[in-house]
């Protein structure tokens, strides 16, 4: 659960680098399949991307500055 938080959230929980890496590969098969088959132009079936989470490096945030946790710690 640690890692899970550290890494943004409990969505995180469970997904460690096997997971990542069966993901990818799930992907990689739908591309093929849509590369190699021979479909009309335009008629190449759509494959949905394995779901996964966000990581905080693929958010953009705004960095707190030291100015905006104190306004947070001093709100009441």
């Amino acid at each position: 659960m640690t890692h899970a938080l550290m890494r943004g959230g409990p969505e995180h929980l469970g997904w460690g680098v096997e997971r990542h890496v069966l993901a990818s590969l799930f992907d990689a098969l739908n591309l093929n399949t849509k590369i190699s088959g021979n479909w009309k132009k335009g008629k190449e079936p759509k494959f949905p991307e394995w779901p996964r989470p966000e990581t905080a490096s693929a958010t953009t945030k705004k960095k707190a500055t030291v100015k905006d946790l104190w306004m947070k710690m001093s709100r009441r």
